[in-house]
């Protein structure tokens, strides 16, 4: 079952960028940025990292941390952050255990064909581990600003 607005994440573990392995419950302490994108170093995907790069130091600001997921590679996602900068870490979650927990595994239609793809969403987790925003069928455009207005409120209590 997906987690809902009100529930708390799962404790996965994914592979990260840095040769990392991050588990969802040690960010506990800390609001949470997790973003869903279709696949590293696409123009819209690249559009958006580099959204919450730019935003990066004021998500910090207010006590959030910023995860990237698709279902790239660990090289792809090396790659794709080494290129953009991104100061925060990227997750592959190949096996879509991720992506299936926050039910963003979509039919999407692209030049008359069907497949299943990430839909571009964005979570918002507090410090318990608990999801309070989610945004789907995510615009690039005026996206970040409206998760980060969202963080302050959070942060705020």
């Amino acid at each position: 079952m997906p987690v809902a607005i009100g529930d708390t994440v799962p404790d996965l573990a994914l592979p990260a960028t840095g040769d990392k392995i991050i588990r969802l419950a040690d960010l506990r302490g800390k609001n949470l940025v997790l973003y869903f994108y279709p696949r590293a170093s696409t123009p819209g995907c690249t559009l958006e990292g580099q959204a919450f790069r730019d935003a990066a130091n004021a998500f910090e600001a207010v006590g959030t941390t910023i995860l990237g997921a698709s279902r790239d590679g660990i090289k792809a996602q090396e790659n794709f952050k080494a290129k953009q900068g991104f100061p925060f870490d990227l997750l592959s979650d190949t096996d879509e255990l991720l992506c299936r927990a926050f039910d963003v595994i979509k039919l999407k239609k692209l030049y008359g064909r069907e497949s299943l793809g990430v839909e571009r969403s964005t979570f918002l987790i507090d410090t318990d581990g608990v999801l309070r925003r989610e945004w789907r069928r995510v615009k690039v455009k005026g996206h970040v600003e409206d998760v980060l207005a969202a963080a302050r409120d959070l942060a705020q209590g």
